[in-house]
């Protein structure tokens, strides 16, 4: 949503009930990559209080920002790869472009580093160095994903 659209504060209600009757035969899902589904900004902030007994009280205008994900009952969170988990998904994606197993392990230093300086290490990034690796090393261009394999998915078992 963007600031100041109502259209959060109706689809609360829909999600939570109002003095209307819900439907049995409607269903809602929805989908977004953040928690906080309306900007917050840093201002906003500057209301929560810390009490010296520790207790703490967020602004109501945060409280209300994030309201509206606590109605959603199923989460499904992507956490960040281990390290080895991101090597395991380089060396799949380098598989799929032919490069052999020992300079597979010779590439995982580089590798490291070049997530370090994309400040992630995700199945999109482990793509891009496989790629980028074999076009400097000469390995013929792969498939464009390993099968059953998407650029952000971890090729987990293959």
């Amino acid at each position: 949503f963007d600031e100041g659209e109502p259209g959060y504060k109706a689809l609360k209600s829909v999600l939570d009930g109002s003095v209307a009757q819900s439907s049995d035969n409607v269903l809602i899902y929805a989908t977004s990559n953040r928690r906080h589904l309306l900007p917050e900004f840093m201002d906003e902030n500057l209301t929560y209080k810390h009490h010296p007994d520790g207790e703490v009280h967020p602004g109501e205008v945060v409280e209300e920002k994030i309201s509206l994900s606590e109605r959603f009952g199923l989460w499904i969170s992507f956490y960040p790869f281990s390290q080895d988990e991101y090597l395991t998904i380089v060396a799949q994606w380098l598989r799929a472009f032919g490069t052999g197993e020992a300079e597979i392990a010779a590439a995982q230093k580089e590798s490291l580093v070049w997530a370090l300086e994309r400040g992630s290490r995700s199945g999109r990034v482990a793509q891009q160095f496989a790629r980028d690796y074999a076009a400097r090393h000469g390995e013929a261009e792969g498939p464009s994903a390993p099968v059953g394999v998407g650029a952000a998915a971890a090729p987990r078992g293959q």
